[in-house]
């Protein structure tokens, strides 16, 4: 088989899933090894990269998406953005930015940021499938920790977490939390 035979397969396969998927699926799903996988993505990669593509290939949470690339999403979001356009009220966005730059985070702990009740914004958030629950702080009563989904990468078009733009001086001392 031929790479450009190979990566047509791939790009078959990311077209047929909605959401992200990673190298080892993509290995089992197209019974093709991993290094070949890995050579088709890095094919299809340059091949959208050229000129004239409407589709880039992201990396999204550990796995591979083909997405609209960015300069043509604001003449397609009317139709497809449907499903994202429910915006967020600027309190789920400060809960949300809060838990995205401090996970793992408590309820408490939002609290304490952001001097007001997070439950609703919790539950909003939870509901949307942009955090979840990561675990439990050692500390009394055990409270529950939050963190970001792949959905939350998946919606802001981020790779990881650590493709969050860098906070300036003042927003990371707001962002810090006693005892870290």
């Amino acid at each position: 088989m031929t790479l450009e035979r190979e990566a047509a397969i791939i790009e078959a396969i990311l077209f047929l899933e909605s959401e992200p998927i990673d190298v080892k699926t993509i290995a089992k799903i197209s019974r093709l090894d991993k290094d070949i996988v890995e050579g088709g993505l890095k094919f299809l990669e340059e091949h959208y990269a050229e000129q004239g593509h409407g589709l880039d290939l992201r990396e999204i949470g550990g796995g591979f998406l083909l997405s609209p690339k960015e300069e043509l999403w604001d003449d397609l979001k009317e139709r497809y953005g449907k499903k994202n356009d429910a915006k967020l009220s600027r309190a789920a966005m400060e809960t949300l930015s809060i838990i995205a730059y401090s996970q793992p985070i408590t309820r408490g702990e939002i609290e304490g940021i952001r001097g007001v009740s997070a439950d609703g914004m919790i539950k909003l958030l939870l509901g949307r499938n942009l955090i979840k629950e990561v675990g439990k702080k050692e500390a009394p009563g055990r409270p529950v920790q939050y963190g970001t989904t792949k959905e939350f990468l998946k919606v802001f078009r981020l790779r990881s977490i650590a493709d969050l733009p860098k906070l300036d001086e003042l927003n990371q001392d707001r962002f810090e939390l006693d005892g870290r």
